[in-house]
């Protein structure tokens, strides 16, 4: 069976966003005053077969935990499809 999962990678709120930052001051410098607390990640996309849809989830939050993510910054979550 084939999945698509979707990881969701963002900083830990306690490590500090200068991308974030960043972009709230260029909004706020075009006029965007309502704009705050902008927190910038990832999101990784990967199709790929597994005999379940368990077994695909572990193994994409395996690689997560593993590669796509640093788990001393960053947190992530995943949701997943199956692929028809």
């Amino acid at each position: 069976m084939k999945f698509k999962a979707n990881v969701k990678v963002m900083l830990k709120p306690s490590v500090l966003d200068p991308q974030g930052a960043t972009l709230e001051r260029a909004l706020r410098s075009m006029g965007h005053d309502n704009v705050s607390s902008i927190r910038v990640g990832k999101l990784i996309e990967l199709v790929l077969e597994a005999g379940d849809e368990e077994e695909a989830r572990r193994a994409a939050d395996s690689w997560a935990d593993q590669l796509l993510a640093n788990p001393n910054m960053e947190n992530h979550s995943l949701t997943l499809e199956q692929v028809k």
